[in-house]
């Protein structure tokens, strides 16, 4: 079993990784070294001016360690991982139903309803706690997409719901929102480059839980990049995309307005360039890292196996009922859905 607290974020520019033994070495451009050990690692995630040694990348793939470059910013560059892992009858049956339509589509609806259901699920929570009649009209509306998502309906029908099921969600996402500051006020959803504070804190939030999401895919062996819901793009991980979506209102959506709320980011850790971009500094960027790794250690019972499991083992979890499904060792793929 993985640890949830197995992802090394670095983002201090200039650093540069090395390996000295069975650690990864550190060296910070003030002259600072630090040193962990490669076995309490399953992934780096490096973010702008870092660099690493030839020698401890050759390391990382030998011992199972994924490497993912982003932007200062945040923004997915590449990634690089050893040796396949995993058994080839498995990728092959991915591959195969990939390409069937009715198993395509069945896929894509089951990680839509948890996707819908956990929307719906944090708005109720929100309505409890600060009544609007908005919300109200939304579950509602939620209610009838899960319906629809329940039927027998085509691949391109499901992403028609779930289009529609997103601009609702996103059009009251706002009432989750506490903070007074004008900073963070959320007129809607904005992406490449996010437009103001709170689209780029969601998709730096979206950027790291990919990162682990498409990390427990391939160790269970299956190839991130072959989706269902998303169409294949070179380049683009598109399984690990699927998955994602019944994490994002419980995970990402969520630890945002938190940290809002909590002030525990403020206006100033966030610049808009002359372009419109809007971009978070690095200060911000290790409180939200801090946060991300936190939240990981919360426990939560699994809704399908009925355990209690740290939340950075969900993904682990939800990567192995996915391979048992596509070997056909499960009559349907079971999403993580939050009461």
């Amino acid at each position: 079993m993985k640890h949830c607290l197995n992802t090394l974020y670095i983002s201090s520019q200039e650093t540069y990784l090395s390996k000295e033994g069975e650690c990864v070495c550190i060296h910070l451009k003030e002259g600072e070294k630090r040193k962990i050990p490669i076995h309490n690692l399953g992934g780096l995630v490096l973010f702008g001016q870092v660099s690493c040694s030839p020698f401890l990348l050759g390391h990382c793939a030998e011992h199972g360690v994924a490497v993912s470059w982003l932007t200062e910013n945040g923004r997915f560059l590449a990634s690089m991982h050893g040796a396949v892992s995993g058994n080839v009858l498995l990728r092959r049956a991915q591959y195969r139903k990939a390409d069937d339509p009715a198993f395509a589509a069945k896929l894509a609806r089951a990680f839509l309803i948890g996707k819908i259901y956990n929307c719906r699920t944090l708005l109720r929570r929100t309505n409890r706690n600060q009544p609007d009649s908005r919300l109200d009209d939304v579950c509602r509306r939620f209610s009838f997409s899960l319906a629809q998502l329940h039927k027998d309906i085509s691949l391109e029908e499901a992403r028609g719901v779930e289009g529609n099921a997103a601009a609702l969600y996103f059009s009251v996402f706002d009432a989750q929102i506490a903070s007074s500051d004008s900073t963070f006020v959320f007129t809607g959803r904005s992406r490449r480059p996010p437009l103001d504070a709170m689209n780029c804190l969601l998709s730096f939030l979206y950027t790291l839980l990919a990162h682990d999401v498409r990390s427990a895919l391939e160790g269970v062996g299956l190839d991130p990049a072959a989706g269902y819901l998303h169409k294949d793009r070179p380049g683009r991980p598109s399984l690990a995309l699927d998955m994602m979506e019944e994490f994002r209102p419980y995970l990402a959506d969520r630890l945002a307005c938190t940290l809002v709320n909590k002030g525990q980011v403020k206006n100033k850790g966030f610049r808009r360039q002359e372009a419109g971009a809007v971009l978070m500094d690095d200060d911000t960027r290790k409180e939200v890292i801090v946060a991300w790794q936190k939240r990981k250690q919360d426990e939560i019972e699994h809704p399908f196996l009925q355990e209690k499991m740290r939340i950075g083992l969900l993904w682990h979890i939800q990567a192995r009922l996915l391979a048992r499904y596509i070997r056909g060792d499960m009559d349907a793929y079971p999403p993580f859905v939050v009461r």
